[in-house]
């Protein structure tokens, strides 16, 4: 007997496992089993507006430091300005962990370019074209990324370049941009300034973006009076660090009729 086995071991050999048969079967397993989509359906945490405009010497962009879990301003420190390269900075109102995800991507592209190192980076345009397809191709899945992104930057040429895209793909180019409240409140602020002073330089671009998030956090309950302010310019790209506004709130005592 004990020599049968070995003769029946020794014709039929160790069987050899087929991983395509057994992923193949693990596939057809997971197939077989109902799973709902895990797609996000709405927002947890969100960023509300972000603010941009075109000035003769650069591009000025701005956003709060707040995270809106629901009405609850849970997050007072959180960055939606991200610096992608040396002419291009975006900021993200929506879902922020989406925004954090685009800015995962942007960041490996950057590498991307660093480790190819042709010298040969990314304008303002070309990020914007990236992004519109990112979106639009998560919309078209039926899983958005629950963002609108402002790209600030300037193109090859070194002209001041600013778009807007948002969560379905839908993007264009504009002299001011606002997403959220702000495009209610602070746009027409900003087109108001520019007609009265159609040479505005990046200085004083950054003093109506200071005064637009001021309005924007007196009327805004989604906001904050703490801020950052990104420039583009043909010397300088940078994000600033957080600022807080002064605020008065006496003047809540002149409105009347809503009691």
């Amino acid at each position: 007997r004990v020599r049968e086995a070995v003769v029946s071991t020794q014709s039929t050999g160790p069987r050899m496992v087929d991983m395509k048969e057994k992923l193949a079967e693990f596939w057809k397993e997971e197939a077989s089993v109902a799973q709902p989509k895990k797609h996000t359906l709405q927002p947890i945490v969100t960023g509300t507006s972000v603010l941009g405009i075109v000035c003769t010497d650069g591009v000025v962009i701005a956003a709060d430091t707040l995270g809106s879990y629901g009405s609850l301003a849970r997050f007072r420190d959180i960055t939606r300005l991200m610096k992608v390269n040396n002419s291009t900075i975006i900021g993200g109102f929506g879902d922020y962990a989406d925004f954090q995800f685009i800015m995962k991507l942007l960041e490996q592209q950057t590498i991307d370019d660093d480790v190819v190192g042709d010298g040969v980076y990314r304008d303002a345009p070309s990020i914007h074209n990236w992004l519109r397809c990112v979106l639009y191709n998560r919309r078209s899945r039926m899983n958005p990324l629950w963002n609108t992104i402002v790209v600030a930057g300037r193109d090859f040429s070194g002209k001041p370049y600013l778009g807007y895209v948002d969560k379905i793909g839908v993007s264009f180019t504009e002299k001011s941009v606002a997403t959220g409240f702000g495009s209610y409140i602070a746009q027409p602020m900003m087109r108001r300034a520019m007609e009265e002073n159609p040479n505005m330089t990046v200085e004083e671009g950054k003093k109506l973006m200071e005064r637009c998030l001021k309005v924007l956090f007196y009327r805004d309950c989604r906001s904050l009076n703490r801020y950052q302010i990104g420039v583009v310019t043909a010397t300088d790209n940078s994000i600033s660090e957080p600022m807080s506004a002064a605020t008065d709130w006496s003047i809540g005592a002149n409105p009347s009729g809503y009691e």
